[in-house]
């Protein structure tokens, strides 16, 4: 019996090395891999944009402020004169959080009163948030023991208080949830197509295909239609499961979320269609698929901020339609954003789509022999 094994076992290895393509997919996929999780999947949280709205004139208020100018986290990228000036600057996601110090922030400290520090932060990203939360304890900590040592003791620490917008209770399911229904959706469109036209060669049905009246454009549309149906079943019900489910609140209307899931589907499937031309066996589709969801789930944004990633991986980000449907679907879920503030994102995923269709539509014409 071991015998028998071992012989199935070198036979499948002789099978897969003999082949040009799979002996490249055996080495370049680990050194693309490990170069994303070795610098792409940081949970690190450094120069962190935020504001500061500074009401006290105190050295109390600057001298924990300083502590924050000197700290690798935070990098200061604005001064807020006036509470009106805070809600623009996170809503442009120009900084992650706001740092309020009330007008008797030094004044209460040397009284002996109460102090409240208010920390305004962006809670679209629940898990950046709460890391960027967890930072300014630690440095407020700091600021109370040395604030006591200096002043014998005797005077009340300050405390922070937070506010997260977007997601008041820092839900982590309110983050991940929007998405999921990104990555399943990728997941399966890009398995069906991607096997379909490796499918018909590994079986020795594609040159019965070619002599069917079917055009090629008409075998390509045929191949496209499965998975772009199934890729829209499949995000339909993840939307449901996390609205009605999960209670994951869906603030922005269908038109923008189904727009952008449709153009995310067109790039998903032009993708595949290109690994499936490229693949003569399923097995090859396979490998090509998840070689390709792999690092586009990591560059997405998905788990770690892109940008904390290196501007190089950042300027590689442009290519990842997974990027533009994540903050498509966080800003349809979570903070309602009308049809035209996602138009940056939707013609990036329209002109992704446009040239892999294409590239797959060549391949398929070029690669039927």
């Amino acid at each position: 019996m071991l015998g028998r094994i071992f012989a199935l076992v070198v036979k499948e290895f002789l099978t897969l090395l003999k082949d040009k393509r799979s002996r490249l997919v055996l080495i370049v996929p680990p050194l693309i891999q490990l170069m994303v999780f070795g610098y792409a999947a940081t949970f690190d949280l450094k120069n962190v944009p935020f504001a500061v709205y500074n009401e006290d004139r105190g050295f109390a208020s600057r001298e924990l402020l300083a502590a924050f100018d000197g700290s690798p986290s935070f990098t200061r990228v604005a001064q807020v004169t006036h509470e009106s000036e805070i809600a623009p600057l996170i809503d442009a996601k120009q900084v992650l959080m706001v740092v309020h110090v009330g007008p008797n922030f030094s004044a209460d400290l040397l009284s002996g009163r109460p102090v409240a520090l208010q920390v305004i932060v962006d809670g679209r990203n629940s898990n950046t948030a709460m890391l960027a939360i967890n930072d300014v304890s630690v440095m407020v900590d700091r600021f109370n023991r040395e604030w006591a040592a200096s002043h014998d003791g005797n005077l009340p620490p300050s405390h922070v208080e937070t506010r997260a917008w977007f997601n008041p209770n820092l839900e982590s399911r309110w983050f991940f949830l929007p998405g999921i229904v990104g990555i399943l959706t990728l997941l399966v469109t890009m398995l069906v197509t991607a096997l379909s036209v490796a499918r018909e060669r590994e079986q020795g049905t594609f040159d019965q295909l070619l002599v069917t009246p079917l055009r090629p454009v008409e075998i390509l549309i045929g191949k496209t239609l499965p998975g772009f149906l199934i890729g829209l079943a499949e995000a339909s019900v993840i939307t449901l499961a996390a609205v009605f489910w999960f209670k994951v609140p869906l603030l922005g209307s269908l038109l923008t979320l189904y727009t952008g899931i449709v153009l995310f589907l067109l790039s998903g499937v032009g993708v595949g269609l290109m690994i499936s031309s490229f693949a003569v066996t399923q097995q090859q589709g396979l490998l090509g698929a998840f070689i390709f969801m792999v690092p586009s789930i990591i560059l997405s944004g998905f788990a770690t901020p892109i940008r904390n990633m290196p501007v190089l991986v950042q300027d590689i980000t442009l290519l990842n339609p997974m990027r533009y449907f994540l903050l498509v679907l966080r800003g349809v879920f979570l903070e309602g954003l009308p049809f035209h503030l996602l138009i940056q994102h939707f013609w990036p995923m329209a002109l992704i789509g446009a040239v892999a269709l294409s590239v797959a539509g060549w391949l398929f014409r070029h690669r039927m022999y």
